[in-house]
């Protein structure tokens, strides 16, 4: 990324990480995601988690950990941004609930998703992980679940990637679906060598 103040991308980070408008978080705001305009790969996610919050970078946990297994690279190469963007549909935690994390706080979405979108040109991959970021990035083309649409994911290659979350709570959906590790894992990582 250049220091230069007049690239656009640099700014709207900017804007992004200076955000205040879920000031009402349990955690308070800190906005979480790095991006460069030379990014071939897109991962989206959900939120951060208080772990990630606390540590101030994206995916700086164990399912970042399985999540670097998956793409098949060390943990310089996922920080690189001009590798990987890293664009949540929530940039700060949400807080808890019942089941785990609270969803992504909508308004991260809506105020600046477009924008960083459009200021990513060269993004030949986009993985999607969870249904927050399936909902938005395949609207109605995902199926009624998440394992569904996983399933078809040769239909979205090789632009986008449905996935499940790697978070250590999926356990129970990667023992169900082994397919998942044995067919989908090693043309990822094939496709990602290619791109960095």
């Amino acid at each position: 990324m250049t220091a230069s103040g007049s690239d656009p991308l640099t700014n709207l980070l900017g804007q992004v990480r200076a955000c205040t408008i879920c000031s009402g978080l349990p955690l308070g705001p800190k906005p979480l995601l790095q991006a460069d305009r030379a990014a071939q790969i897109l991962i989206v996610g959900q939120a951060p988690g208080s772990k990630t919050h606390e540590k101030g970078r994206p995916f700086d946990d164990l399912s970042g950990k399985r999540l670097r297994q998956w793409l098949g690279v060390t943990e310089d190469q996922f920080y690189d941004p001009r590798l990987f963007a890293i664009i949540p549909m929530g940039f700060c935690f949400p807080g808890t609930g019942k089941g785990g994390d609270l969803p992504p706080r909508p308004e991260c979405a809506s105020a600046w998703r477009e924008p960083l979108m459009q200021a990513l040109p060269n993004v030949k991959l986009t993985l999607m992980l969870g249904q927050y970021a399936l909902d938005w990035h395949l609207g109605e083309k995902k199926s009624r679940t998440l394992t569904e649409t996983v399933q078809r994911w040769q239909e979205f290659w090789p632009g986008h990637l449905p996935l499940p979350h790697p978070s250590p709570r999926n356990i129970r959906w990667f023992k169900a679906n082994p397919w998942f590790e044995a067919d989908v894992i090693p043309v990822l990582q094939e496709r990602v060598g290619k791109l960095i």
